[in-house]
């Protein structure tokens, strides 16, 4: 017999009553006591479920604190409503171990409560040892903004919130997510990543969901699909806004009660697959342009995870720079060469459209194109419209570039959001019109192909990524 508690914080709205029937319905293998009001906090429970009111939800330290001292080995499970992400982070920071929100449904709540009593609990790792543990050597970086990310790995793994990754292609979105489903309970359990992109449009639901026999013509055999195969594990949805609208319809009653139709079945199948998130374009521009269906986005994005772009971060080429050139000297069995001065200079100067991905490919070029030489010459480094220097550059024409290139961008910018209207851009960047327009004059810009009906020139346009194409593995 095991115990569980529930505190019921919030007795008016009648979910301790709700959630007390689920546990119930577990059989006799559940000793489920409801205390109402703080009571006796965790004292003999190896579960303790809170029903938090929205007061507490903003601020639950008072609370979680004496239950985490009285009981630290006890997992902590939320039952909130409507919350933030911030929120929903800050009780994960402050031990909670997973939260639940109404309609509390039992193929929620239950595989939840077993996984939490068959796992021992460990204290959070550091982000050092998480690396070590999962092989994330290879997500290197000392930058604020990689950190916050790293930082918040196990808290999200230990959890069952859906996770919504974005970022540019060659971020690492997959390694993240390979790292929240190794560090979860469902560790043991397959983890699958597949690219919707890459599947054609009539195939998306027979992927997912799989056929029976005869299902269509060819289908002589039954065939599972992927959220078979991630049966109580971890379903990776890279390129999610690239699903046609009718598997986001299936897709989006599958994630709110956990069953589906294989193609030709008139079977409901059950599945626990927890099903992550991720994009490299901006989803909520896809929701405007109705290429992604609102009720799905609002769905999968409960907690926004955004890894930074490689030039967002650019105090961490060096560190990665150094690891690729050890990485890959080492798998070609030669000594390891050091930057020169000017090629670390030309790698600091490019933008990386690529990202991380890219740094590696041109640092594995520069590794073969330099032979046996003991540096990497500016020489070696092949990087497409990217000036090499032939050594230190002064700090008065480095700061005097950036600056130009910072000025060039925003005013770009200023002029998509503006639609070519050059007064409502010197508006909004500060200056008067004349000021403005010597600018635009100074970068050669011309506004013209910004306005409305203009045909698009592709010197004046604003990068785009083109969309990744991963084969599913």
């Amino acid at each position: 017999m095991r115990t569980i508690r529930i505190l019921d914080l919030d007795a008016a709205r009648g979910l301790g009553a709700a959630l007390a029937e689920i546990l119930a319905s577990a059989g006799g293998e559940l000793d489920v006591q409801k205390v109402v009001g703080a009571g006796r906090g965790g004292e003999g429970a190896e579960v303790l479920f809170l029903i938090l009111p929205a007061g507490l939800v903003q601020k639950p330290e008072p609370l979680l604190g004496p239950l985490r001292r009285e009981r630290p080995e006890v997992p902590l499970v939320a039952v909130i409503g409507q919350a933030t992400s911030d929120q929903v982070l800050a009780l994960l920071q402050s031990g909670v171990h997973d939260f639940l929100v109404p309609p509390l449904r039992p193929f929620e709540v239950l595989p939840r409560l077993w996984r939490l009593l068959a796992q021992s609990h460990p204290q959070v790792p550091s982000v050092a040892k998480l690396k070590e543990t999962l092989g994330l050597r290879h997500m290197v970086g000392e930058s604020r903004s990689f950190l916050d990310v790293i930082e918040k790995i196990p808290l999200l793994a230990r959890c069952e919130a859906s996770v919504l990754m974005s970022g540019e292609t060659g971020t690492g979105k997959e390694l993240v997510v390979r790292a929240i489903h190794y560090l979860s309970p469902r560790a043991k359990k397959p983890f699958i990543p597949v690219n919707c992109g890459a599947i054609p449009t009539e195939l998306v639901e027979n992927e997912l969901f799989g056929h029976n026999r005869s299902a269509y013509t060819g289908a002589v055999v039954a065939q599972a699909g992927l959220i078979e195969e991630a049966e109580g594990g971890t379903l990776l949805l890279d390129e999610v806004d690239s699903l046609p609208l009718l598997a986001q319809v299936k897709l989006l009653r599958f994630l709110q009660e956990r069953e589906y139709r294989a193609l030709g079945s008139t079977r409901l199948y059950k599945a626990d697959v927890r099903v992550i998130a991720a994009a490299n374009a901006d989803l909520e521009q896809a929701v405007t342009q109705g290429r992604l269906r609102q009720d799905l986005y609002y769905r999968l994005n409960v907690i926004p995870l955004r890894l930074p772009a490689l030039r967002e971060r650019r105090e961490d080429i060096p560190l990665l720079a150094s690891h690729f050139l050890h990485k890959h000297a080492t798998r070609m069995g030669r000594l390891e060469p050091r930057l020169a001065p000017g090629s670390l200079q030309a790698l600091l100067s490019y933008d990386w459209p690529g990202n991380v991905r890219e740094l590696e490919h041109v640092i594995e070029r520069a590794v073969v194109l330099s032979q046996e030489e003991e540096q990497i010459l500016p020489g070696h480094i092949a990087l497409p419209r990217a000036e090499c220097f032939d050594g230190p550059e002064e700090f008065r024409k480095a700061k005097a570039r950036a600056v130009a290139q910072f000025e060039a961008s925003y005013i770009r910018g200023l002029l998509v959001s503006c639609q070519g209207n050059i007064t409502r851009a010197a508006h909004a960047a500060g200056k008067n019109r004349r000021a403005f327009w010597e600018l635009i004059r100074k970068h050669g810009i011309d506004a013209e192909p910004f306005r409305p009906g203009s045909p698009p020139r592709p010197d004046n346009l604003p990068h785009h990524q083109d969309k990744k194409v991963l084969l599913r593995n």
